[in-house]
């Protein structure tokens, strides 16, 4: 079986309320951007790709149609589909890991850890992460500094136990290891050789709480930003973060390109 044949077979999992077409989309990003179909190279056939993932030729389609809008394949005319040869830049929406965008003034930034265990799923993290309710779950809360100032509190979650192990053992292997690392898990897992693919980036506008505003140096009924991003790896949901950021983090910038 070719690394194509055992990407594609993989259980395409979709969170509660997310239409298939942005699960095939995300499957087929996060292998363009992984690697698995390299620079250039011809995408399987419509036919082909909706038997491998188990849904309908209309759905591979929408998918496909995604993937075009934003730049990740090229369709020639009577051949077929292609990976594009240079894959376009994005800014938050392709997960940068927090502390990079709020890094962009220059200064240092660090994340420091405050919490790290091991708790059952809740509705939340099972709807994006695609768990099953007996599922438990690595929490880590860190609170985010730059220049000594708390701007941010980033609360991680993955999958735990054989459901990390079956998504990802090589984030498994290492994950105990990369929680002592003054950045987010994002990061250390990176730089341990994980690859993070395809996600989505929600934001929504609410005010901080007395819980978060104590760890931020602010009133309760201060307003904030809460980022929530998610990510795959392999082709399956791993990693789930909200970044609850302050308005002393300043602007958070968002890349948009022209279609």
């Amino acid at each position: 079986m070719t690394d194509v044949e055992q990407f594609l077979g993989r259980p395409l999992t979709a969170p509660v309320g997310q239409p298939l077409r942005v699960a095939v989309y995300s499957r087929l990003a996060d292998g363009i951007r992984s690697g698995v179909f390299a620079l250039g190279s011809a995408l399987p056939r419509e036919t082909e790709l909706g038997v491998a993932l188990g849904v309908s030729r209309t759905v591979v389609r929408e998918a496909l149609m995604l993937l075009e809008e934003d730049g990740l394949i090229r369709t020639r005319r009577g051949i077929g589909r292609f990976v594009a040869e240079d894959l376009p830049l994005v800014g938050l929406e392709e997960l940068r890991p927090l502390e990079a965008a709020l890094a962009e003034g220059g200064d240092d930034v660090v994340v420091r850890q405050t919490e790290f265990v091991v708790q059952p799923t809740t509705d939340y993290v099972s709807s994006h992460l695609g768990l099953d309710e007996a599922a438990n779950t690595w929490f880590r809360e860190s609170v985010v500094e730059r220049g000594g100032e708390p701007i941010a509190i980033l609360q991680e979650h993955l999958p735990a136990g054989r459901y990390l192990t079956d998504a990802n053992p090589q984030i498994a292997a290492v994950l105990e290891e990369a929680t002592g690392d003054p950045s987010s898990l994002m990061t250390a897992l990176s730089a341990r050789g994980a690859v993070f693919g395809a996600g989505v980036c929600e934001i929504t506008a609410n005010v901080v709480g007395r819980t978060r505003g104590a760890l931020l140096g602010l009133a309760p009924d201060s307003p904030v930003l809460i980022l929530t991003q998610t990510a795959s790896s392999g082709g399956a949901p791993v990693y789930l973060a909200k970044c609850i950021v302050s308005a002393k983090a300043g602007v958070l910038s968002v890349v948009q390109t022209a279609q």
